[in-house]
């Protein structure tokens, strides 16, 4: 059967096709380019091809430093492992997309802590991994370890538009673990996916991805300047185990509003030592709609006792946001077995 050589003389003499030179209907490329960064290469690389791509250390830093422009591809390659690797190798980067319309892409072989390239705080401990300062700004297929750092995971830094705006962001089926804020037992100040004092960064999605010990996992700190709107957070599997986890979403005084959490699972009721939430939820003065998601069982000494929602309760969900459809475990009698129930506002 007759193959490509038999027709394009180029491929006849021995020249190769590589991914890079593709651009499926899918890709997220407007009239910008693609790069490529794998940590296994030298530094100094041009970035346009795999085989030339750009290092660990040059991924670090304003990603436009790199020359990425609006609407380019970043794709990031795992590290190289060995058989007997037990953790991911990791890139250690404080990287900052300061340019719009940017799609930041791993290689995945799947959502897990060693499927996808993760990466761990840089030298500058106290921030983010990854700080998003532009707007339109797509994350999608990478690991995030902040063990060892205080400045969380990916941190959305927006002052309406003096320095930086960040809206129309999307966080999607990237794995989150050990992430913690300033203070280690309080989800409040800092998390996996958290907003810097600014608020704002409206229009955002986090969608498929999987939390794993993190303090908090999605975190609006309290007193942000401006209100976050139109933010939809679903098909998440959230933080546990309970001794690790002080909130799963966290949002603080001013709120969201269409604020969306559905289709979700908390595997765990987070009762870190010292915590100062110890709950599934805070959610300070949003509006919109709780629907879907399922909890797992509120559990002391043993004893499993019913999970409460609403406005005075240790999970903080005010009267603005309506309930629908969520499921937990509920008591059938002391040191009984569990049933599932429909959970209502207490």
């Amino acid at each position: 059967m007759p193959d490509a050589a038999d027709y394009i003389p180029a491929f006849k003499y021995g020249n190769k096709l590589y991914p890079q030179h593709l651009v499926l209907p899918s890709m997220p490329l407007e009239d910008g380019k693609v790069w490529y960064v794998d940590g296994d290469k030298s530094t100094g690389g041009g970035g346009s091809t795999w085989a030339d791509a750009f290092g660990e250390s040059d991924f670090n830093g304003n990603i436009s430093a790199l020359g990425v422009g609006a609407g380019d591809v970043v794709y990031v390659a795992g590290r190289t492992m060995v058989a007997t690797d037990t953790d991911p190798i990791s890139y250690t980067t404080n990287l900052v997309i300061n340019v719009p319309q940017v799609s930041l892409i791993g290689v995945s072989r799947g959502r897990t802590q060693g499927g996808l390239p993760q990466l761990k705080v840089g030298a500058t401990t106290t921030s983010p991994i990854i700080e998003i300062k532009a707007p339109a700004v797509l994350i999608e297929n990478i690991g995030i370890n902040g063990a060892g750092g205080t400045g969380g995971g990916i941190k959305l830094t927006d002052d309406g538009g003096t320095t930086s705006a960040a809206f129309g962001w999307s966080i999607l089926g990237c794995h989150f673990k050990n992430c913690v804020g300033t203070t280690a037992t309080d989800a409040g100040t800092g998390g996996a996916i958290h907003w810097g004092s600014g608020g704002g960064a409206w229009q955002g999605l986090v969608a498929g991805n999987r939390f794993y010990k993190n303090v908090g996992d999605v975190v609006l700190p309290a007193g942000a300047s401006t209100i976050p709107q139109d933010i939809v957070i679903e098909d998440n599997v959230f933080s546990g185990p309970a001794a690790s986890v002080d909130c799963n979403i966290f949002v603080g005084s001013g709120g969201i509003n269409g604020l969306e959490i559905h289709n979700n699972y908390f595997p765990c009721n987070p009762n870190i030592g010292s915590g100062s939430n110890a709950s599934f939820l805070v959610l300070t003065s949003c509006v919109g709609l709780l629907a879907d998601n399922k909890f797992a069982a509120q559990t002391a000494e043993g004893v499993t006792t019913e999970i409460k929602f609403g406005a005075t309760q240790e999970n903080l969900v005010p009267t603005t946001m309506f309930m629908a459809n969520n499921y937990g475990e509920f008591p059938t009698g002391v040191g009984a077995g569990l049933i599932s129930g429909e959970i209502f506002r207490t």
